[in-house]
């Protein structure tokens, strides 16, 4: 019979918890790894078939216990690890995505520049007529030389980032399930790739519930007695799918009619940041059902206006 470890390991030290199946007795431990003699003298002496269950974040007290009850009622969930092309695919996503971050940090520098010589344009900033009218300003010299800089960089930066794009396009156009994607309003390449590329085989998720909380988009319920509230997202999963989501929310709000309906609805009663979240919620369940059935959007819509003429007549 196995012995079951439960750990939750941290920087400095692990809590441990095992049983020996044998005679069921549960024994705790816990191991600094400032003793690296004394944790090793601990796996080794285990003899026979051991099987370890690890968890590495969170600062739950209890985390090794709970791993090692999932050890022993076999209720242990399946660990997904991406394949080597969907990881390379999404190290290109988050290169491209901290280039953009940094771009935007330096256009937002120059706002400010702009903006404290009395020149606010907004995202006419870097057009051509912008950029003309932000070197004609009357600045210090201090001032002309972080311009300049800025500028700099800005260009320097979105030639890279748009060598990254062009190199997503054939990739994504030789995958079906980004292709699919994309007929949905508000998904475009980057959004359909990160998509598929961290949910992998779709099948593995039991329902949309299930997705939702793997991307952190489930709504975090903070109840007590009859009192019921539903607060923020969990933020659990992938920032950057949550972050393209989000700003796809955006556009699907003004393209897609059901969409912006929804999201209009959500507004009569929360703030625009939660509206578009909610809408990017629904957005990834729309996802989820587009890859689960294999279907594009047209095709979705014709099922949910079956659906609706059903109800109508019943």
């Amino acid at each position: 019979m196995p012995i079951y470890c439960g750990v939750d390991f941290h920087s400095r030290q692990q809590h441990v918890v095992w049983s020996d199946t044998n005679d069921g007795e549960i024994w705790f431990i816990k191991l600094d790894h400032s003793r690296v003699e004394k944790v090793r003298e601990f796996y080794a002496a285990f003899s026979g078939e051991v099987i370890v269950g690890l968890e590495a974040t969170g600062y739950s007290q209890r985390d090794a216990e709970t791993i090692l009850d999932l050890l022993v009622k076999n209720e242990f969930p399946r660990i997904y690890r991406p394949d080597a092309e969907s990881r390379s695919i999404l190290q290109k996503l988050r290169h491209r995505h901290r280039l953009v971050q940094l771009r935007t940090k330096a256009i937002n520098h120059l706002h400010a520049i702009a903006i404290s010589a009395g020149l606010s344009i907004k995202s006419k900033l870097m057009t051509k007529e912008g950029r003309q009218k932000l070197q004609a300003l009357l600045l210090s010299e201090t001032q002309k030389q972080q311009r300049d800089e800025w500028l700099a960089l800005v260009d320097h930066l979105t030639p890279i980032i748009q060598s990254i794009e062009k190199g997503l396009i054939p990739i994504a156009e030789k995958e079906p399930r980004v292709t699919r994607l994309m007929t949905q309003p508000g998904i475009g390449l980057l959004t359909g790739l990160v998509l598929v590329h961290t949910l992998g085989p779709i099948d593995r998720f039991a329902n949309a519930r299930k997705v939702t909380a793997y991307i952190g988009l489930d709504p975090l319920e903070d109840s007590s007695g009859d009192r019921k509230r539903i607060g923020s997202i969990s933020k659990q999963g992938s920032r950057l799918v949550r972050f393209l989501l989000v700003e796809a929310a955006q556009t699907a709000a003004r393209r897609d009619p059901d969409l912006k309906r929804f999201y209009h609805r959500v507004l009569q009663r929360r703030d625009k940041p939660r509206a578009k979240v909610a809408v990017a919620r629904q957005l990834l369940v729309r996802a989820y059902i587009l890859l689960r059935d294999e279907i594009d959007y047209a095709e979705f819509r014709r099922r949910a206006v079956k659906v609706d003429v059903a109800r109508v007549t019943q």
